[in-house]
């Protein structure tokens, strides 16, 4: 017997869910991609884009997931051997380093903890040891969905600044570019990238980078440039290789419909909506917690990020709470990944949530634990509810 109807709610991490809207914008001929129409649509792109960074900086589109655009990232502004510093705080930057080496970089990772954010003071510790500049780029995520970390961005450019290094910081933000505060200039930032299917509430399968000066000052001697990814192809004369062929238009139309609804709420209210539903999420965490089985991966409650809440799960199985959600009401958990397998899943509220799904997706990991008999605090679900009704007024 189940309680399930209609079409599954995903409450992953990505693909996150698609408002109709986006998915309406989808459904209509394809342009000319040499007309003026498609040129207008991807400059408003590029420019509304870069307005997402915030920074002066250039921005790029390319047809990938995130993988994808740390590719673009680390082709354009390295060469082979250039020294690379990962600051590890769960699976993505590590994800990205990886790649880096695999691309023929010399990686070092920070040694970092999958429970806590990056500390900037040992990130300024190591980078004054380096005294002959060998490390030449700096990777960090601002929002790693495996561990469920926040990590402050700004202070980490402040710390890189106050070494006085010269290594370009590049930030991941496909888990927080419009669901979060993101200051690409005023943090000292010189390459960003992200992709499409999380805060940008579009179908996967758009990359986007965005880069300042300096790092087209790398990029001028870089080595590792291949013609996809290359920015300075990208800023030929011909429209088409702003995307090294045949445009993505549909995700194109998608991606202009998404921004359209982020203009409108506006970005500051779409940052104040995801911190009110990420607490509204660890409100009843916090309550299931005190039955010792449920709990946090994230120990210090500010370093937990607002887009997606990894729930560790010990003495229990953390498949068979996701397997009761999925198969006998329809929503769709995130698993635990890396090192979390097997021992956490995890509640995504970032994009396109608003309270209804939040507090169905709680409501319905509440009557999963009940029904497998799994110990936990009493009245999760009405924390959240007391909390968010104090804190949205009428």
């Amino acid at each position: 017997m189940t309680v399930r109807a209609g079409r599954e709610f995903l409450a992953i991490p990505g693909p996150t869910t698609m408002p109709d809207q986006v998915l309406q914008a989808m459904h209509r001929p394809a342009l000319d991609i040499y007309s003026s129409e498609m040129v207008e649509l991807t400059e408003s792109l590029l420019r509304d884009l870069s307005k997402l960074f915030a920074t002066q900086g250039k921005s790029y589109i390319y047809i990938s997931n995130g993988h994808g655009a740390w590719e673009a990232t680390l082709s354009n502004v390295l060469s082979r051997g250039d020294k690379v510093l990962v600051l590890e705080s769960g699976r993505f930057a590590l994800g990205w380093g990886q790649a880096a080496a695999a691309m023929g970089a010399d990686v070092e990772i920070l040694k970092g903890d999958w429970r806590r954010a990056i500390r900037p003071a040992e990130v300024e510790e190591r980078l004054r040891r380096d005294k002959e500049h060998k490390i030449k780029a700096i990777l960090a995520v601002q929002v790693d969905t495996a561990s469920g970390v926040y990590n402050d961005i700004e202070a980490i450019g402040k710390a890189i600044k106050s070494a006085g290094h010269p290594a370009l910081f590049m930030v991941d933000t496909v888990a927080s570019l419009a669901c979060t505060q993101f200051e690409m200039d005023k943090w000292y930032i010189d390459v960003a990238m992200s992709g499409s299917q999380k805060g940008l509430m579009t179908p996967p399968g758009l990359g986007f980078v965005a880069a300042n000066d300096r790092a087209w000052e790398a990029h001028k001697k870089a080595d590792l440039r291949t013609p996809y990814w290359d920015w300075t192809e990208r800023e030929g004369s011909e429209h088409y290789r702003k995307y090294a062929g045949t445009a993505p238009v549909h995700l194109l139309f998608a991606l202009r419909e998404a921004i359209n609804m982020i203009q409108a709420e506006g970005l500051e209210n779409a940052f104040e909506r995801h911190r009110l539903l990420g607490e509204t999420v660890r409100r009843a965490v916090a309550v299931w917690a005190e039955g010792q089985v449920i709990g946090f991966n994230i120990v210090e409650p500010a370093e937990r990020c607002n887009t997606v809440t990894t729930v560790t799960v010990k003495g229990a199985d953390p498949a068979a709470i996701q397997h009761y959600c999925k198969e006998k009401c329809g929503v769709v958990l995130g698993t635990g990944i890396g090192d979390l397998q097997g021992q956490a899943f995890r509640i995504a509220h970032m994009g396109h949530v608003n309270a209804p799904m939040v507090l169905g997706t709680l409501g319905v990991v509440e009557v999963a634990l009940n029904a497998l008999k799994i110990p936990h605090g009493r009245g999760g679900v009405d924390a959240a509810v007391q909390w968010l009704g104090e804190n949205v007024k009428a």
